[in-house]
């Protein structure tokens, strides 16, 4: 099974979707990441984007990510882009992966980047092309998810637990790779605050340790 994870930023997946990444890969399952923006002068020097990048590749090496797709389109500027343009980015790659599952950012984040790419994601799997995804789930980003304005429209709720009670420790050690974007707690990109959602999500089903997404789509 092909399994595609579209992150706004480098890190977004592994907080949001590392333990369910590396479930996937221990079932011999082929797990895609397409990061679809990239840091750009004047918000962000080049040897910071190289250091990043090679933490998400490293990241990605480990968990055992077949293949890392990068779109380059400007991080924190993605208003200036034409939406056709990150449109038909997007659709191609889900048309060249072909994947039975997809995960998404939740749209109600605060990052704008995240709103536009939800919604661009959303254009790229509408069920009218030659592939057409089984499952599309919104996951969680600490620090981005919960903190815009509080109402029915950007609230996360999980429908849908992934136990990764015997994958939380690689969700972890991923997140270390990303040194340059990791803070001390009590930041919520602290290795502490990552493994406190886990738990309190996983303690919601009865588990040692889950991820939580809400279901989009699903086609039996």
């Amino acid at each position: 099974m092909n399994v595609l994870i579209i992150a706004p930023h480098p890190d977004d997946e592994i907080l949001g979707c590392g333990g369910t990444i590396a479930k996937h890969t221990a079932a011999w399952n082929q797990v895609y990441v397409c990061i679809v923006t990239r840091g750009k002068l004047p918000l962000f020097n080049d040897e910071g984007v190289k250091i990043v990048r090679e933490e998400c590749s490293a990241a990605h090496k480990y968990l055992g990510v077949k293949e890392t797709i990068f779109l380059d389109f400007p991080a924190a500027m993605l208003e200036e882009v034409p939406r056709h343009e990150l449109n038909d980015s997007l659709c191609k790659v889900v048309q060249r992966i072909k994947p039975e599952e997809v995960y998404i950012p939740h749209r109600g984040d605060m990052q704008l980047d995240h709103k536009m790419i939800v919604d661009a994601a959303m254009v790229a799997l509408r069920p009218k092309y030659e592939h057409v995804a089984k499952r599309i789930y919104a996951y969680e980003t600490l620090s981005e998810t919960g903190w815009d304005i509080p109402n029915t429209v950007n609230e996360f709720i999980p429908t849908v637990y992934n136990d990764i009670s015997g994958y939380l420790d690689q969700k972890l050690q991923a997140m270390r790779f990303y040194q340059s974007q990791l803070a001390p707690y009590p930041n919520p990109r602290s290795i502490e605050s990552l493994e406190a959602l886990a738990k309190y999500r996983g303690s919601t089903v009865n588990k040692r340790a889950a991820e939580a997404f809400s279901l989009i789509r699903e086609i039996r």
